[in-house]
């Protein structure tokens, strides 16, 4: 009997393991939640109106439809039995294993305030996404409502709190948004007159990226209208204010979050040695650490992506795509070691730089392969877009985004600005204002 593994995740480190292990002589069967595999490097464009959610997902089954050994299930893990070598679903018999990797990836931290989240969602999903959108797009239906209603409106401010990439992005979105692609759309209020605010504990944004391009970044999202708030700590959230230590309260129509992440919570389920996140500490083999024990009966468990806690030279791996599609590719490797009787050889993170982009021709790159180079504006801005058109899988996926990129780009005009379901904006719209209090956010043209 050919042996099973069962793959935990269809993110980044489940999806390129199982296709590393496709053509093996092994069963493999992928368990996820969703049916689809997201992209998640291009959530920020559905989240602000660029791209659709099927342009950066494709479903599981379709990946794998000429891979007979490879099967899936769409269902949710509660639990393992490491003895007995099971998982535990929802709504399912026990899976047994010969071999298990839990790729279930991380969740937003909001650093025990978890009251924080309905109104500050994070972006991790296809739905946070889509939420969000509706979020940005009705603060400026509100708006122009009001002025219809009242002659002045409450005001249209964006904050976004944390600095790191999928803060900037998202800040820089949103000011494309404002002060380029719905330039005519409204008639009562001028959306260029909004504030986008970035809200940074640290000293800057981006800490991980060499000073000059923290400042190149800075300087460019200055010039699309974004407003950096460094070393500035959040102490509370509530509808439609942020509290801070220093600048006191800021109201803000749409209030998002991208200051923390934290594993899974299958992590703890697994029983094993966890950092301060939730992520489980792994050796050189991605098998998780075991204290006071050889971890012999662990050596047919993997734990990779978001959810391994790695560390290399000293230093733990980041937890980005290209780490999550080396880890998974190498955990195959391993495996087929074990089948072939061959030694394993030791996981190496091979670090290929970070690429953040900003906002319409503007981005920062720091490439360490295929050369070395501090990139900023348009040519970072270009490298940016062909690596994240070559990784997309499928290729309808690359020609739709590219379509719409250039559609974009054209025009000036985000493609699906669409509004589902709740019509309604989280925030308390009870309390009465009167434009004497917001004299210079009330958007009269």
């Amino acid at each position: 009997m050919q042996p099973r593994i069962v793959i935990v995740g269809g993110g980044f480190a489940g999806i390129n393991a199982a296709h590393a292990l496709a053509q093996a002589p092994v069963d493999i069967l992928i368990i996820d939640r969703k049916n689809h595999h997201t992209f998640q490097p291009l959530l920020y464009q559905v989240a602000t109106g660029t791209l659709s959610p099927a342009d950066i997902a494709q479903p599981i089954r379709s990946m794998f439809a000429n891979s007979p050994n490879v099967s899936v299930i769409m269902d949710e893990v509660l639990d393992f039995d490491l003895v007995k070598q099971e998982v535990k679903l929802k709504n399912e018999q026990p899976i047994a294993y010969d071999y298990l990797l839990v790729a279930s990836g991380s969740t937003h931290s909001y650093f025990g305030h978890d009251d924080w989240a309905e109104h500050a969602p994070g972006l991790k999903t296809i739905e946070d996404a889509i939420e969000i959108r509706r979020r940005i797009f009705m603060a400026f239906e509100n708006a122009e409502r009001e002025m219809h209603d009242k002659g002045a409106h409450r005001s249209v401010n964006f904050i976004v709190i944390g600095g790191g990439p999928t803060g900037i992005e998202l800040a820089g979105a949103i000011a494309d948004t404002c002060h380029l692609y719905l330039k005519n759309y409204f008639r009562k209020i001028d959306p260029k007159l909004s504030r986008i605010i970035l809200i940074e504990g640290l000293p800057s944004i981006l800490p991980v990226y060499p000073k000059e391009l923290i400042d190149d970044a800075t300087k460019q999202l200055k010039q699309i209208g974004v407003e950096i708030m460094c070393s500035t700590k959040v102490t509370g959230i509530t509808s439609g204010v942020v509290q801070t230590e220093g600048a006191g309260a800021i109201e803000a129509a749409v209030i998002l979050w991208a200051a923390g992440v934290k594993g899974s919570f299958l992590g703890a389920k697994l029983g094993l040695a966890t950092d301060r996140r939730g992520c489980v500490n792994v050796d050189q083999f991605l098998n998780p650490i075991q204290a006071d024990s050889d971890g012999a009966h662990l050596k047919n468990i993997f734990v990779i992506g978001d959810l391994a806690h790695f560390e290399q030279n000293g230093k733990l791996v980041p937890g980005v795509a290209q780490t999550a599609i080396q880890m998974g590719q190498h955990v195959a490797k391993v495996i087929l070691a074990d089948i072939n009787h061959t030694a394993r050889s030791g996981f190496s993170y091979f670090d290929k730089g970070d690429l953040s982009t900003i906002g319409r021709l503007k981005a920062v790159a720091n490439v360490k392969w295929p050369f070395n180079a501090k990139l900023s504006g348009a040519y970072a801005w270009f490298i940016w877009a062909v690596i994240h058109i070559f990784f997309l899988i499928g290729l309808r996926n690359r020609f739709a985004v590219f379509t719409q990129w250039m559609w974009s780009f054209m025009t000036r005009r985000r493609c699906v600005q669409l509004i589902t379901g709740d019509e309604t904006q989280p925030i308390d719209r009870s309390v009465e204002f009167t434009p004497e209090k917001r004299p210079e956010n009330t958007g009269v043209k």
